[in-house]
């Protein structure tokens, strides 16, 4: 098997795991260095350099495994890959595995036998890289295992927990707008010159458009009868003096002074 100092396996290999219940690897590294430490004396962290580094008490490779949500560290020989020891990591970091103080390539592994004894050695990488790669591994592993177990938390709450109510309440409502769009201002009339239409006058018809000489007389009288019949006397008594009624009725040249209408009987015998 090619060593690589990447050899991450990828999560979703990790979750097979879980769910086969069979071991899959996690990292591999060729070169580790193993050392009997002395007892911890106190709460103080661990130092490498109270160790003989220079001196290892053992040598060999390292492999790094997973079976569901445990991991395993395991120091094998190299060339016949016999288990020399074990180390399984039920969280990280832990009590099963601490860094040291004064160095990122050393750590301290708590060991299991088959019997259940324990016991404490420190394990080292000659490369930084193999110790940054070691634990990313566990980081990345004991992720997963943390939501996993958060989804079965959740899976198991959303059976037995309160259901959202959707319903409406008693008297509540909802008001929906379907089709209605922004309303349009409705077109101004036009002025004079513009191609706007006016209003229909009161009588309902629409007089037609005034013509030259004594027509626009007859138009206008005509237009006056049919808005207001019943007032077309008075409106006729009230501006028959008017200067302004006789020029539009006739041109001053054309019609005799003494032929323009006195009274409203004149008017309507146009």
């Amino acid at each position: 098997m090619s060593h690589n100092h990447n050899s991450h396996i990828n999560n979703s290999r990790v979750k097979m795991a879980a769910e086969g219940e069979y071991e899959s690897i996690l990292c591999m590294k060729p070169d580790v260095n193993v050392y009997r430490i002395p007892p911890r004396a106190s709460n103080r962290a661990y130092r490498a350099a109270d160790w003989k580094l220079d001196t290892p008490d053992w040598t060999g490779r390292m492999r790094v495994t997973a079976k569901g949500q445990v991991a395993y560290v395991k120091l094998e020989d190299k060339v016949s890959g016999e288990l020399f020891a074990q180390a399984p990591l039920r969280e990280y970091p832990g009590v099963a595995l601490e860094t040291v103080s004064d160095s990122s390539r050393y750590f301290v592994l708590r060991i299991e036998d088959d019997n259940g004894r324990s016991a404490f050695i420190g394990v080292g990488f000659g490369d930084r890289g193999d110790a940054f790669d070691f634990n990313v591994a566990l980081q990345d592993h004991f992720k997963w295992v943390k939501q996993d177990t958060e989804f079965s938390k959740s899976a198991q709450l959303g059976d037995s927990g309160p259901k959202l109510d959707l319903g409406f309440k008693e008297g509540q409502t909802i008001t929906l707008n379907i089709g209605q769009g922004k309303k349009r201002d409705k077109p101004r009339p036009q002025g004079a010159g513009g191609f706007g239409l006016l209003p229909p006058p009161p009588g309902g018809k629409i007089a037609p458009p005034p013509s030259s000489g004594s027509s626009n007389h007859n138009i206008e009288t005509d237009c006056l009868l049919e808005l207001d019949s019943s007032n077309s006397n008075t409106v006729v008594q009230s501006n028959a003096s008017s200067d302004l009624w006789g020029d539009f009725s006739a041109p001053a040249s054309s019609v005799p002074q003494q032929s323009q209408p006195q009274n409203s009987g004149n008017w309507i015998q146009f």
